[in-house]
């Protein structure tokens, strides 16, 4: 009998989670059913949202159900078919992830071409939801110009890494982010085609901004909030544009956050701020592809990732993620 390791959710966190609100479960799975398969997964995605799924507040995901397997990104190896549409050694990508065994109907799985020379892990970071959260974001609710300076928070991250790579290929005049050390500022000039970067442990995000983008900002992505919304408020030119995509600053707070004192900019700047959930934009997911897969092909985007070994260090690589600690594409390898 196949046996998965799985990872539960067994309380709501209060503040930031602990390891007493999880658990490491062996679940024996049945048999396969006509229809089924069985994946042997090998990156499982840790990512920020999955912190608002932990809590039982409104969302536009539903949240983890107490004492079940939690949920997420993954990728792997189907090792077991009973379906003609999935086949045994297919490399497939699914939403079964906190598991190193996923097993279910095979319209669940979603089979995927392996890359010469490109980890499957990419197709969780640059190939999956991550760098189409960069792409639909920064082109298609930010609108982003050939000559726009462009402004990201969380830059060195999973989606802001990829951000800057996109905004550098298609023509962005300048493009700044800020992340948090000076080794990340320096892997955004390095490796991810930004001009400028700032560490926003190192003093004012309003001045560094200023700093940073002398001639104001066009566009903004904002993956934190707080703070970094306000200096970009005070940054933006007229008719500028911000895509909203999270604000990790705030997840893990047990007092109401503050809100910007400058929103009267919107108005004065005519601006745009429009929040977004990716999966609303899937007819932009075609030309995602084709580009995107032109350039992982070509060597033009970098595909850096912090790796996590083993299914049950998957909330260790969690914490890690949400203090900040990777560089790219946190995955937990199985």
């Amino acid at each position: 009998m196949a046996r998965s390791t799985q990872v539960q959710l067994v309380s709501r966190p209060q503040g930031w989670p602990t390891a007493d609100d999880v658990r490491t479960v062996h679940v024996d799975l049945p048999d396969l059913a006509e229809g089924e398969v069985r994946v042997e997964n090998e990156f499982v995605s840790v990512d920020p949202y999955m912190r608002g799924r932990m809590s039982d507040a409104r969302s536009y995901v539903a949240p983890y159900e107490l004492g079940e397997t939690m949920t997420g990104a993954a990728v792997g190896r189907v090792v077991a078919s009973r379906s003609d549409a999935v086949s045994e050694g297919d490399l497939v990508i699914h939403e079964m992830g906190w598991r190193d065994v996923a097993q279910g109907d095979a319209s669940r799985f979603r089979v995927v071409q392996p890359i010469d020379g490109v980890p499957s892990s990419a197709y969780l970071g640059a190939l999956g939801m991550t760098g189409f959260t960069a792409y639909a974001g920064l082109l298609h609710v930010a609108r982003m110009q050939e000559g726009d300076t462009v402004f990201v928070s969380g830059a060195a991250g999973a989606v802001g890494s990829m951000v800057g790579q996109i905004a550098s290929l298609k023509g962005a005049g300048r493009v700044v982010g800020s992340a948090g050390s000076d080794e990340k500022v320096a892997a955004l000039t390095e490796r991810y085609r930004y001009d400028a970067g700032f560490s926003y442990r190192s003093g004012d995000v309003t001045e560094m901004l200023r700093e940073a983008a002398p001639d104001g900002i066009d566009v903004y992505f904002d993956n934190v909030g707080g703070d970094h919304l306000e200096a970009a408020l005070d940054s933006f030119n007229d008719g500028g544009r911000a895509a909203l995509c999270g604000a990790i600053s705030q997840y893990n707070s047990t007092e109401k956050a503050s809100g910007p004192g400058n929103m009267a900019n919107i108005v004065t700047r005519r601006l745009t701020l429009q929040g977004f959930i990716v999966g609303y934009h899937q007819e932009h997911m075609p030309a995602f592809l084709e580009e995107m897969g032109g350039w992982v092909a070509a060597g033009d985007v970098r595909l850096d990732e912090t790796v996590v070994d083993g299914i049950e260090n998957t909330f260790d690589a969690f914490l890690g993620l949400m203090r900040g600690e990777n560089t790219g594409k946190m995955v937990v390898r199985v």
